[in-house]
């Protein structure tokens, strides 16, 4: 119990010293974890959207592979990175091994699935209520797919805060194919993994904190969006709602 105490002291005063080091360590881990969730957003709405409407032979033997993929191992995504980005493997020439661009490989590797299957299913269940509708009015499978997306953007945040979170939580891969080189590499879940081996587990703890206070308020801006947005939808509904007993009287 006395260590947790000193730990949420610790993070306490992390958080409110402003760091230069502590702040470094968290925009690298924001900036790599918000690309990675950025190019699986970009492969994974596609796919995910493609995938709920697309009708092939083998389409449920794909789906079955992409649930799947959900529990990627980490450190074999990050072993097979380094392995492809190593100066011997086929993208050594590109010389990024050891740098956040590679961080931003495997992470985005271990989100594009996530938000590829949340995607789809979130289509799917759409479809069920509306995609009938939008057929019925001649709308392709892909137009249907980006309507109900649109429609469904809200519950889309949710998949995104999804991906962040699998994102900004991984070690094991950005360790292998960053290397938690200091100044360069080091995000916060590797410095809580080297204070944890070191035996700092206060200063390990602390950090913990610091990188759940940065998710949720990350979430809690979600949150307030949606809210607002549900106000929007309902004062709307009440003005149009009203309208007709106003013209009445």
């Amino acid at each position: 119990m006395g260590s947790f105490t000193e730990s949420l002291r610790l993070a306490m005063a992390m958080a409110t010293s402003w760091d230069p080091a502590l702040w470094q360590v968290v925009g690298l881990s924001l900036q790599v974890s918000g690309t990675a969730t950025l190019i699986g957003a970009v492969v994974g709405l596609f796919g995910g959207a493609w995938l709920a409407v697309a009708r092939f032979p083998g389409h449920s033997l794909v789906v079955v592979l992409l649930n799947t993929l959900l529990a990627l191992p980490s450190v074999v995504v990050g072993l097979v990175v380094y392995l492809m980005l190593s100066r011997t493997g086929p993208l050594g020439s590109w010389g990024i091994l050891f740098t956040p661009t590679a961080m931003v490989v495997a992470q985005s590797v271990l989100v594009v699935p996530v938000v590829t299957a949340l995607t789809r299913q979130l289509v799917s269940d759409a479809s069920q209520g509306n995609g009938e509708q939008l057929r019925s009015l001649g709308a392709r499978p892909l137009t249907v797919a980006g309507l109900l997306l649109l429609h469904e953007r809200w519950a889309l945040l949710t998949v995104l805060l999804t991906a962040f979170g699998r994102a900004v939580s991984e070690v094991g891969a950005v360790m292998i194919v960053g290397g938690n080189i200091a100044g360069v590499t080091r995000v916060m879940t590797t410095t809580i993994a080297l204070e944890t081996s070191k035996g700092d587990l206060p200063l390990a703890l602390g950090l913990g904190i610091v990188l759940l206070s940065v998710v949720a308020l990350i979430n809690l801006g979600i949150a307030g969006m949606q809210w607002l947005q549900r106000e929007q939808e309902g004062s709307g509904r009440r003005a149009k709602g009203a309208s007709p007993a106003g013209g009445r009287a």
